[in-house]
């Protein structure tokens, strides 16, 4: 028997979907990728990310 996803579990899946989306599509094109840091936006390589 299959468990049901909650809203909250489905939304969380799909945020974890879209950002590896997105640093994948940077490591692509070698663009940085813009963070949150310490109360301020950060640029990053992609190539730090794990």
């Amino acid at each position: 028997m299959k468990k049901r996803m909650s809203v909250e579990d489905k939304a969380e899946a799909a945020l974890k979907a879209a950002v590896r989306k997105v640093v994948e599509e940077h490591k692509k094109t070698g663009r940085p990728l813009a963070i949150w840091e310490n109360g301020r936006v950060m640029q990053i390589s992609p190539y730090k990310i794990k």
